[in-house]
């Protein structure tokens, strides 16, 4: 499957015509598909392994072949990385490291566990989760949640170098996994619930100093834009692109933060990755488009110089962080071959972009019942060309503070969250986890201040009326055509990450607990196990000895388990999913394990 996977995928083709232009040892990882060195699995987000002993006939007879305990409760996001014969986990707050053995019965070979202030805790949005550990140059790259970005040596567990990369005092956090891309490490920031003014920063990966830093908002050099050679859709965003669309310097307390993934091209040079809600939640306080929120970026990863931008919601009124991942494929396009960026957005459109030029190519809803805009104009001779078209009746802004706008779809957790979908290049589909919820949202004035919520909403959520009665549903997405091909009902929101697989397989995990198995053509369930707590993980596979191993942490938390993980009673705790996911207690409880699984000798 190796020269299909390169064919399909521009990314991995340029990586290896010119590795020179990548991190060598990442790329050597990212070509065995034996091991994982990214969260991602490869530098385009596909989430694609081309392993292919467990496949569509015989994945029935997957078993147990081992698992591990974490020690931590709380929301397990990301999974374990694999290198050679080690397999590194990582843990929720405090974010523990563990290096197992693979070749002596997962022994521990060593553990990290660093002392971070628990006072980080509560400043935390969502749960104490963490997306996981990089792997590059014989190091492991964690970031914890106090904002301390750590290289460990792979072999010892010793530190390398560590560097504070924020202010927990302000908000700023941190709950994102790394991208090492050549001689550096990008890293984002945690806080738009807390007024922080968002970043990416690039690190020397072997010394841990700081290289440059680009803001999502405020004046163009803290941006990184050349006025004149930084795009949107295709047009110069000219001076001060941001501040015109800020009243006054809200800008500085403006949001737009940066804990998705990240997403790199070696052939164009370009890191994608996108930018989250804009602070407060309450639009009234924050007149303007609120540039650069809610955008998707490419930046150049050696001077952070930003290439194109795309704001999806603009002027953002019901927290549609813009930060899911960016898939990139190459795919045909009217009869010609198109370097394409794929996006499920919280705000439930899904886009396509030409990700050398950022023109947008397709913009359209991936779950039916998405209500709060009609369509995004795509009539480039439009004034509102690339915008969404808002319906007045579920506009929080439009409605106005202190008046409760019902019934909009979906609810701030978005169509989908940061859980990553997969793409197979067998298939050319998408495999997308979504959550089929809506909301009631009402807004209110409220003041900043430092290191203390900056919210000024009230939601509660709950199932999407007149439908299948779940939260959630599990789609294949045809992303040049827009279009949804199979679609399968959940109970809950599926909060885990999708992994495709050259088996015709694709797996993802669900909040009750599943790890589940379906067909990558059709959607049929071919299989499931219940792990002991819900899964918010994101499924992972690698090779050992010959033999094809499927992993996944579970411990039910995130934004959608912060009632479980947390404690919450108030319905609308947790910024209102605590009332919405009340069921999710008489299915699952707290627990950190990572399950392994094989097919039977």
């Amino acid at each position: 499957m190796r020269a299909v996977h390169l064919l399909a995928l521009g990314a991995g083709v340029a990586a290896f015509a010119a590795p020179a232009l990548a991190n060598d040892s990442v790329m050597k990882g990212i070509a065995n598909p034996a091991e994982q060195v990214l969260q991602t699995v490869d530098y385009a987000n596909t989430r694609y392994s081309k392993l292919d002993q467990i496949n569509a006939s015989n994945v029935k007879n997957l078993q147990v072949a081992w698992t591990f305990s974490t020690g931590v409760l709380r929301g397990h996001e990301g999974s374990p990385l694999v290198v050679g014969n080690m397999m590194y986990v990582h843990t929720p707050f405090p974010n523990i490291v563990y290096a197992l053995d693979l070749d002596n019965e997962a022994k521990i070979v060593w553990k990290y566990e660093p002392k971070q202030d628990p006072s980080v805790i509560p400043v935390m949005c969502c749960d104490t989760v963490n997306r996981g550990l990089a792997y590059a140059d014989g190091t492991i790259i964690l970031h914890q949640a106090d904002t301390t970005v750590v290289s460990l040596d792979a072999k010892t567990g010793k530190v390398n170098w560590s560097v504070v990369n924020g202010d927990p005092k302000k908000g700023e956090t941190n709950t994102a996994t790394v991208l090492p891309v050549k001689d550096k490490v990008i890293v984002g920031i945690s806080g738009g619930e807390f007024g922080v003014q968002c970043h990416v920063t690039a690190y020397d990966l072997k010394s841990g100093k700081k290289v440059w830093r680009g803001y999502s908002m405020g004046p163009d050099d803290q941006l990184l834009v050349d006025p004149e050679k930084t795009t949107s859709l295709g047009k110069p965003i000219g001076k001060d692109s941001s501040l015109k669309t800020w009243e006054g310097d809200q800008w500085k307390t403006g949001g737009g933060c940066t804990w998705g993934w990240f997403s790199y091209d070696p052939k164009l040079d370009l890191v994608y990755y996108g930018s989250g809600n804009p602070s407060t939640w309450n639009p009234k306080q924050r007149p303007g488009d609120n540039k650069w929120s809610m955008t998707i970026w490419a930046r150049n990863p050696d001077t952070g110089m930003t290439k194109w931008v795309y704001q999806m919601t603009p002027h953002d009124e019901w927290d549609f962080d813009g930060i899911n991942e960016m898939i990139l494929t190459d795919q045909k396009v009217d009869g010609k071959d198109r370097p394409l960026l794929t996006h499920f957005d919280r705000n439930g459109f899904g886009y396509t972009l030409d990700r050398a030029t950022g023109e947008l190519l397709v913009a359209e809803k991936f779950d039916p019942v998405v209500n709060w805009a009609t369509k995004v104009d795509m009539d480039k001779g439009s004034k509102t060309y690339g915008r969404p078209l808002v319906v007045s009746k579920y506009s929080t802004e439009q409605n106005g503070e202190d008046v409760n706008s019902k019934g909009i779809c979906p609810a701030a957790l978005g169509t989908k969250d940061q859980q990553p979908a997969a793409y197979s290049p067998k298939t050319n589909l998408f495999y997308v986890p979504t959550n089929h919820v809506c909301m009631d949202y009402e807004p209110f004035r409220v003041s900043y201040t430092p290191g203390q919520p900056y919210v000024g909403a009230t939601l509660s959520m709950y199932p999407a009326p007149g439908s299948h009665g779940g939260m959630g549903n599990f789609i294949a997405w045809d992303g040049v055509n827009g279009k949804i091909k199979w679609s399968n009902a959940e109970q809950f929101s599926v909060w885990s990450g999708a992994l495709a697989t050259a088996g015709d397989v694709v797996f993802y995990g669900t909040l009750e607990g599943y790890l589940k198995a379906v067909d990558s053509k059709t959607g049929k369930e071919l299989y499931k196990f219940k792990t002991p707590s819900g899964i918010i993980g994101n499924v992972m596979t690698y090779q050992h000895k010959g033999k094809q191993y499927v992993g996944v942490l579970s411990g039910v938390g995130g934004w959608a388990g912060i009632g479980l993980a947390a404690g919450l009673t108030d319905p609308n705790a947790g910024l209102g999913a605590v009332g919405g996911y009340a069921a999710l207690s008489n299915y699952t409880n707290l627990g950190g394990q990572l399950t392994v699984f094989a097919l039977p000798n």
